[in-house]
């Protein structure tokens, strides 16, 4: 195998293309083609930065008679296949197209299984402290009917939406190759979408803080059962809130992420990723009986939600563990 064919297929495997190449190692495009179709040969300090990109020797890559050399285990899981999707620019206008007018749909479903309980926890306070005239039986059906529909308005969003997804679900999850003119034009949208993205992400985390100052100042001034119920149902409307602003926000990062292949969508998180997905499946699962046994068992919503953050901040040092044992 000669250096050409080396520094194609080493490129491959990192799922670059010759565009991204070149900007790492400061050359033209055209020069990197050059080099790939053996019409040029790059000079010694281009060779000593290609080596230590691909993470090999600079003997593999100029003795013709070695062996492919295999940079990782996990690289090795990565180049199975050796054929990469190329991605064009239309359809790399497609799939950020398709996740920004996606987002508010699955922020908004996000949002409403978050408030779903807040009728049932107003209604049961209003039956324990006599202001409405109905019995708690009747108030627990009310929100209950009211939870359940919100949930499968939900789930209904996210099974849709998953669907429509789904014919481009190969870009968060495989490697590809971008056409010319198709990482220069994500690299600029996402520079100019960095603004919205901080100021989305930083509102919604102050809303999320805020929401239980209500809730703390009641319960330190003595405030009745009734008031309680009440501002339970602000704190989940300005948690979902919040929540909503950083899915929206997050949805549309993600997708330049992903089509520039950087981050948690780089190739050796997407190995990472495909070897955890059991692990993942197994686990939410888990969570979401819990957090419904105990919520039926107990009937209080307003405390079984504590759930879901702590379930997300272990989920994230499980899969720390996970990855630094890979």
């Amino acid at each position: 195998m000669i250096l050409a064919d080396k520094i194609t297929e080493e490129r491959k495997k990192n799922g670059w293309s010759q565009e991204e190449l070149a900007d790492k190692l400061g050359v033209s495009r055209q020069a990197v083609s050059k080099w790939e179709s053996a019409g040029a040969v790059p000079d010694l300090q281009r060779i000593i930065q290609l080596s230590e990109l691909f993470s090999v020797s600079t003997d593999y890559l100029l003795k013709d008679e070695m062996e492919v050399e295999a940079s990782s285990d996990m690289m090795k899981g990565i180049n199975e296949d050796m054929t990469l999707r190329k991605v064009s620019m239309e359809e790399a206008n497609e799939f950020l197209d398709m996740k920004r007018k996606g987002a508010p749909s699955i922020a908004n479903a996000v949002s409403v299984c978050i408030i779903s309980p807040a009728l049932l926890i107003f209604l049961s306070g209003m039956a324990e402290s006599g202001v409405a005239k109905m019995t708690e039986g009747m108030a627990a059906g009310v929100g209950m009917i009211f939870l359940f529909v919100m949930v499968a308005l939900a789930v209904f969003t996210f099974i849709t939406y998953g669907i429509r997804e789904s014919r481009m679900e190969h870009f968060e999850k495989e490697n590809f190759e971008t056409a010319y003119g198709v990482t220069g034009m994500v690299k600029e949208k996402r520079r100019d979408y960095e603004g919205t993205f901080a100021r989305g992400i930083s509102f919604g985390v102050v809303f999320c803080i805020l929401a239980a100052l209500p809730l703390i100042i009641a319960g330190t001034m003595g405030a009745s059962d009734f008031v309680c119920c009440s501002l339970v149902g602000l704190l989940l409307l300005m948690v979902a809130s919040g929540v909503n602003m950083m899915i929206r926000v997050g949805m549309i990062k993600s997708s330049y992420d992903t089509l520039l292949q950087e981050g948690e969508f780089s190739a050796e998180e997407k190995l990472a990723k495909k070897k955890s997905e059991p692990f993942a499946g197994a686990y939410w699962c888990l969570v979401t009986a819990i957090y419904l046994g105990w919520s039926f068992w107990t009937m209080n919503w307003s405390a079984t939600w504590i759930v879901w953050p702590v379930a997300g901040v272990l989920f994230a040092a499980l899969s720390a563990i996970f990855r630094i044992k890979k």
